[in-house]
């Protein structure tokens, strides 16, 4: 009995030392694998990116501080004026005017969320956005862009119905089947957006944070990762088919049918009406998804890095300004609507 009560106290004790030393062990590594996880997060996610633009072309710099600013001057006054319009005057009350001001409205948020930083980016020598504001640009930029590509096309259904079936254009294009299409477009956008980035800010950084470009999008962003962007690079392709050339395509071919129409109205002056109408919707559609095609479609090349730079602000800047130019200066009724508020306004003041 004096063995056992001997081992007893001699092994026991050791046991309970053994297990509060492993204790101990293991409070001194959470520290240590605590801080080896946030290194980890630090380096695979900035807090900020470094926006490059044009800043090895420093003389490029007020001159694209001159357009840009005039640029987004224009789209606000522009947009602003369309909306107002649009919702005051009662004639405009139609499902063309109805998309025209989605439209606006979409141009209005898509400048402001990349112009008015890319401003204060160019007037600073610090050329940074933060982490959070460049998920923000990312998910707004792209998730307009992507409602833009489907709201063109469904104004393009809009005018193959109006003049090609002229005579069930009401019964067809009801206000409900308005808001369902447009609502569509938006939804439709948005959740592209919510995958998209998704996919692109799971991609590792390992510590990389100079984005060569003037904001953040989904290009630029995919040249940061250190891994393989194969598979990112082919979904990019694969949303960009749908959201550009389908689009374009539907586009192409309900505006076939709409010449063929047009070229069998009797009346000079009904077909000159239905060409401006159409022509101001081409001019629209060429110039934007010209651009975007030209950005999202093409294989990367180093070479066409500042070509890809200036394609971007295109239709990202450029476009959005001249929609309100070249719908209200080829369009008599938006020029006849802006005449009658003025006017009403003037009469209002005496």
């Amino acid at each position: 009995m004096k063995i056992c009560t001997c081992m007893e106290t001699k092994v026991f004790p050791k046991l309970k030392q053994g297990q509060s030393e492993r204790r101990i062990q293991r409070i001194n590594w959470e520290p240590k694998v605590k801080s080896f996880i946030m290194s980890w997060v630090n380096e695979s996610v900035p807090q900020e990116f470094i926006l490059l633009g044009f800043s090895d072309r420093p003389w490029l710099e007020l001159p694209l501080f001159v357009v840009f600013l005039v640029s987004y001057i224009l789209t606000i006054l522009g947009n602003v004026t369309i909306i107002l319009v649009s919702h005051l005057d009662s004639k405009l009350h139609t499902p063309m005017y109805f998309f025209l001001t989605n439209l606006s409205l979409l141009d209005l948020c898509y400048t402001t969320s990349t112009v008015p930083q890319m401003l204060v980016n160019i007037c600073s020598t610090r050329k940074v956005i933060s982490y959070g504001g460049c998920v923000a640009q990312l998910f707004i930029f792209l998730a307009l862009g992507s409602t833009e590509c489907l709201l063109l096309a469904v104004m393009s259904f809009d005018r193959f119905v109006a003049i090609c079936r002229p005579l069930r254009y009401s019964v067809i294009m009801h206000h409900g089947l308005c808001l369902q299409l447009a609502m569509a477009s938006w939804v439709s956008g948005f959740s592209n957006s919510v995958l998209q980035s998704t996919w692109t800010l799971q991609m590792p950084l390992c510590g990389h944070r100079e984005v060569d470009h003037f904001f953040c999008e989904v290009p630029a962003l995919l040249k940061l990762s250190c891994a393989d962007t194969t598979a990112n690079e082919a979904e990019l392709f694969f949303i960009s088919v749908l959201f550009l050339l389908i689009p374009v395509t539907l586009i192409l071919i309900s505006y076939a049918f709409i010449a063929q129409a047009v070229l069998r109205i009797r009346s000079a002056e009904g077909r000159r009406k239905a060409f401006g109408t159409c022509g101001s919707h081409l001019i629209v559609v060429t110039l934007f998804y010209g651009t975007a095609i030209y950005m999202y479609l093409q294989p990367p090349s180093p070479s066409s890095k500042d070509r890809g730079k200036m394609v971007s602000l295109f239709y990202g800047i450029i476009t959005p300004m001249l929609n309100p130019l070249i719908y209200t200066l080829r369009n008599k009724e938006v020029k006849g609507a802006f005449k009658r508020l003025i006017s009403r306004a003037f009469l209002i003041k005496k």
